[in-house]
């Protein structure tokens, strides 16, 4: 796809030298802005570098005065796979990084924390609350900022979305997904909770409650029909899809567009969406620091990744272990 590549603030070097691809990709055309996730070897799972270039390129839109409004999307096999539990083999640490214990100074700076007040080097095995809300908060806040954007931003799902790929895709104004793609909130049956919480203001109480608690996955036809997701489109057209959808908008003022999003959204706040995702946030820490949660973590070194991941999934019959 075509990109304009180290501008969405990735790490990463440009087309011609030895520098790897920047893992998220940013484009103008005409009045359009794409901010593409470039890590397909590895699902296009979320990394710092890669909320950082999603939150740089929502800046850039937001400053550039061609562009009326912006697709989110993902190069390869699939949008987003979450965040990246596994990245280098070993046990996942707070944040869906691993490590081999004990390093969590390294582990809130590699993840961009602002929290850095002074205090005793924390003992093995220690979890600072106050920490992990402030980094994983600054996940949040830049997840959101695709909420506070004054410019529609679509959001365009193929594959999969699951468990922190939900946390930013739901911040989108619309989603569009293709026919044959899921979503879902894995991390419900252990090791998280949703942090940005949108699913309870896109969805209701019912089914809120349906997908939370279960975890389940949900194909698009039920995202359709449930209201989580706007249009349902095959495979091979749904870019071309968003990409007219978003063309058209250019058609109306932009003042127009924001004083409009402005207040759908200031509705959903004066329902309480800030301190929900407050909660939300801490409550995903404490979920990582449960007795379960700890030896579901270890067993990543006794089991392997993918074996403790088809253990999660197979009672429910979804995701990696859906039938074929």
């Amino acid at each position: 796809m075509n990109s304009d590549a180290g501008d969405a603030g990735t790490a990463g070097g440009t087309e011609g030298t030895s520098e790897p691809e920047p893992v998220v990709l940013y484009d103008e055309v005409d009045t359009v802005a794409f901010i593409t996730l470039n890590r397909p070897e590895r699902m296009n799972t979320l990394t710092e570098a890669v909320i950082a270039g999603v939150a740089d390129g929502i800046d850039r839109a937001t400053a550039s005065r061609n562009v009326r409004s912006i697709v989110l999307r993902g190069n390869g096999p699939t949008l987003t796979a979450g965040y990246d539990l596994n990245p280098g083999g070993g046990t996942p640490t707070a944040s869906g990084q691993t490590s081999s214990g004990g390093a969590h100074d390294e582990l809130y700076d590699s993840w961009g924390s602002p929290y850095s007040a002074p205090g005793p080097k924390p003992r093995e095995g220690a979890w600072d609350p106050v920490r992990d809300w402030q980094f994983m908060g600054h996940n949040v806040k830049r997840f959101m900022k695709i909420w506070e954007c004054p410019k529609p931003v679509l959001g365009q799902i193929h594959g999969w979305a699951i468990g922190g790929a939900t946390d930013m895709i739901l911040c989108c104004d619309l989603l569009f997904m293709a026919s044959d793609a899921h979503i879902g909130y894995a991390p419900s049956r252990i090791y998280g909770t949703p942090t940005t919480m949108m699913w309870v203001y896109r969805l209701g109480l019912e089914h809120a409650k349906q997908f939370l608690l279960s975890g389940d996955a949900i194909d698009a036809d039920t995202a359709h029909r449930i209201g989580l997701v706007a249009y349902v489109y095959p495979p091979d057209e749904l870019g071309e899809r968003v990409e007219a959808f978003a063309r058209r908008l250019a058609h109306i003022p932009a003042n127009q567009l924001a004083l409009n999003k402005l207040l759908i959204n200031q509705a959903y706040e004066n329902m309480g969406l800030r301190t929900s995702q407050l909660l939300g946030t801490f409550f995903d820490g404490v979920t990582r620091h449960t007795e379960e949660a700890y030896r579901w973590a270890e067993s990543f070194e006794t089991k392997g990744f993918r074996q403790v991941i088809a253990e999660r999934d197979a009672p429910h019959g979804d995701y990696g272990e859906r039938p074929r």
